[in-house]
């Protein structure tokens, strides 16, 4: 049996992994959840919650799961890490360390055997969009993505739901809708073509580096050519994807299909939508038709729930495999 900590837990991705740790009845004997000064004296799914503090005991835990942000992580995941856990981090702090792997469950569980004692989470769009496209690159090879995203405002965290609703609810009452505060522009009733934070000199936003960066690693392929643009739109849970794939090798659309129907986490349909994914662990492809406008080149949409599949549930996957593999090769 495992001792787990939770790091985030009060946070929606932090919730979810509480809840999953449950729904997946994962091998603990106990899970511990961590949170700021500011949840001090608050509970979370039956449990109370530890300030993650100075005081705070580390020792004794097998897992970590992180979902904190990178400020968090980076002044917190080495120390569970020094007191013999091994750390899961969905945040950005650890992704682009050439040291720590960076690992979706269904396509790369092998970067695994190379972890020192800390793992990462891809970005949750970058996350389903690997499920998808995992098998195709192993089968034909990827040339280029050319690449949509519209992103929920779950992604964002609760402050940016709860300006959704606000507005929502003023605008559909015949009020003024809220100034914004999360987002640059009123996000009800509106699409932001700037799906995360523009870098000083940078003309794309972290979110659009992210998914280039992230796909190259995870596929361990730095030649992919790579085309993102990252869009906001008001929906409260479920990222969507339109994505165009131009293969090294031919693959028709027909051949698209069965492998991706043959592949884990992935449920095929005519046109998936956010609202039928939610609550759901599986990626979701549709729509997927041959590009009339080049030979070697098909297109798909991929649905998924950003704060399971796109963080928590990805992040539990792995801590199953790490368990899966000690008790295969027991120490002694």
């Amino acid at each position: 049996m495992t001792r787990v900590a939770v790091v985030g837990a009060t946070g929606a991705v932090g919730r979810t992994m509480l809840t999953l740790l449950r729904e997946r009845s994962f091998p603990a004997y106990e899970i511990v959840p961590f949170a700021s000064e500011r949840s001090r004296g608050t509970q979370v799914d039956g449990r109370a919650v530890v300030v993650l503090d100075d005081s705070a005991e580390l020792d004794g835990f097998d897992i970590a799961l992180f979902s904190a942000g990178a400020a968090t992580s980076r002044e917190w995941a080495s120390r569970f890490v020094d007191h013999g856990a091994t750390v899961i981090d969905n945040s950005s702090a650890f992704r682009r360390d050439p040291s720590v792997p960076l690992v979706v469950s269904d396509v790369n569980p092998h970067a695994l055997r190379h972890h020192y004692g800390l793992i990462a989470n891809p970005n949750c769009s970058t996350m389903q969009l690997m499920v998808a496209l995992g098998p195709i690159q192993a089968a034909a090879g990827l040339e280029r993505l050319i690449v949509a995203t519209y992103q929920s405002v779950s992604g964002t965290g609760h402050k940016a739901v709860d300006e959704l609703d606000a507005q929502a609810h003023a605008s559909l009452n015949g009020m003024e809708m809220p100034a914004p505060e999360v987002y640059p522009a009123h996000i009800a009733f509106n699409v932001i073509g700037a799906a995360g934070n523009f870098a000083e000199g940078d003309d794309h936003t972290d979110e659009e580096r992210k998914m280039m960066f992230e796909t190259r690693k995870i596929l361990e392929d730095e030649s992919i050519g790579i085309s993102v643009t990252c869009v906001r739109v008001p929906v409260r849970v479920g990222h969507s994807i339109a994505v165009n794939f131009q293969t090294r090798e031919p693959l028709t659309a027909d051949q698209a299909r069965e492998l991706l129907a043959d592949a884990p986490g992935i449920e095929l349909g005519h046109v998936p939508d956010p609202l039928s994914a939610e609550g759901r662990d599986e990626v979701f492809v549709g729509r997927i038709r041959r590009d009339e406008s080049h030979p070697q080149a098909l297109n798909m949409w991929v649905v998924s729930d950003n704060l399971r599949k796109g963080a928590a549930t990805n992040a539990v996957q792995i801590a199953e495999l790490l368990v899966a593999d000690r008790e295969q090769s027991p120490v002694g």
